[in-house]
């Protein structure tokens, strides 16, 4: 497998032409979440895929920002294939935090640009990105029983409404090239792009997102509890 760091390179000798995003969907796809912390595997690329999926279903946002943002949110955690997971790492020295800084910004920037993506998300955009992800983390507090958070950890932040189910590596990782190639980015090679079709992660059911711009309607669904009332409408 190689991601890109060829002839020995280090993370600040990656670039977008460099990018194997076959490589990189099975190294994320075998990363277990929280390093192991889970009474089931659950993998990055997984996470990854619910987070996209969940951005692409907000009210409020024009199509072309709904699809970079959801391509923003499946890559957002390409770094750990090279870094590994830092929340899964404990307490680190400032040195080491500033260096995993320095590499992962590095290394987010060479795989953006491989997807065909430039430049930074806007000021509203990162804090939407940043919201979505504190619900897919309350979201996998809910679902996921001993996941790397402690017995009374609670849900402090309005989890998604979709449950989530764990799937093996090998789905997850063909979930997070389909969901790469619907949203526009590079295909693999050997893969043709194109939309997906369906429902990719096997475990949303319609109307089964948080849908910001609703939530003061919003009902129970399938067992869920309407937790993610009181969110504001995607900027």
């Amino acid at each position: 497998m190689d991601l890109g760091g060829r002839h020995g390179l280090l993370p600040a000798g990656l670039t977008a032409a460099g990018i194997d995003f076959e490589a990189l969907a099975h190294v994320l796809a075998n990363t277990c979440r929280w390093g192991g912390r889970t009474r089931r595997f659950y993998s990055v690329a997984q996470r990854a895929v619910v987070a996209s999926e969940a951005i692409e279903a907000l009210d409020g946002l024009r199509p072309e920002e709904r699809r970079t943002l959801a391509l923003r949110a499946l890559l957002g955690d390409a770094r750990i294939a090279w870094l590994g997971d830092a929340e899964a790492g404990g307490s680190t020295s400032a040195r080491a935090a500033e260096r995993h800084r320095r590499d992962g910004a590095v290394i987010d920037r060479a795989v953006l640009k491989a997807a065909g993506i430039d430049g930074a998300p806007r000021p509203e955009q990162d804090d939407l990105l940043r919201f979505v992800a504190r619900m897919t983390d309350a979201a996998e507090r809910r679902d996921l029983d001993g996941a790397g958070f402690g017995r009374d950890a609670g849900v402090a932040f309005p989890p998604l409404k979709r449950r989530i189910r764990p799937v093996e590596p090998g789905k997850a990782a063909r979930l997070w090239l389909a969901r790469l190639h619907a949203l526009g980015g590079r295909p693999a090679s050997g893969e043709a792009a194109g939309p997906a079709t369906g429902n990719p992660t096997d475990h949303e059911e319609k109307n089964d997102v948080a849908h910001l711009a609703r939530t003061q309607r919003e009902e129970t669904q399938h067992g869920t509890e309407p937790e993610s009332q009181g969110c504001p409408r995607a900027a």
